[in-house]
């Protein structure tokens, strides 16, 4: 498939996809005119490049990790490396979960009566 055809299966825009070629992450064969040809599975590899973007992961370490994703490296190190991450998104969720319980806690103070206040008392909000 075309880069366009992918940026639309995927909602990826064509300037990340080929980005994500620059960086390694992506593969395309060329045509003979110099067009970029992907094959079916990279809509799975596109859609795994974004979660990893989305929990935090920078290019470098997306394109350490694929390898081991891909099951073709099964390794000591690949394998920690794979925990380190995984440790690193539990802690992001584990601080995501306790800003939104304070989120509840400011939007519940917001709907009682006592939100009639002019002045909210912030470091009740937030222990």
């Amino acid at each position: 498939m075309r880069i366009g055809a992918l940026a639309m299966q995927t909602g990826v825009s064509v300037r990340a996809l080929r980005y994500y070629e620059e960086q390694g992450l992506l593969t395309a064969a060329r045509s003979s005119g110099g067009q970029r040809h992907y094959l079916d599975s990279a809509v799975d590899r596109v859609h795994l490049i974004q979660l990893l973007y989305a929990a935090g992961l920078s290019s470098k370490t997306i394109l350490d990790l694929l390898p081991c994703v891909d099951a073709k490296v099964n390794t000591p190190e690949s394998r920690a490396m794979l925990r380190a991450e995984r440790a690193r998104i539990d802690q992001q969720i584990t601080e995501l979960l306790q800003a939104r319980d304070r989120l509840d806690a400011v939007i519940a103070f917001s709907e009682s009566p006592a939100s009639n206040c002019t002045r909210v008392d912030a470091d009740a909000l937030v222990s």
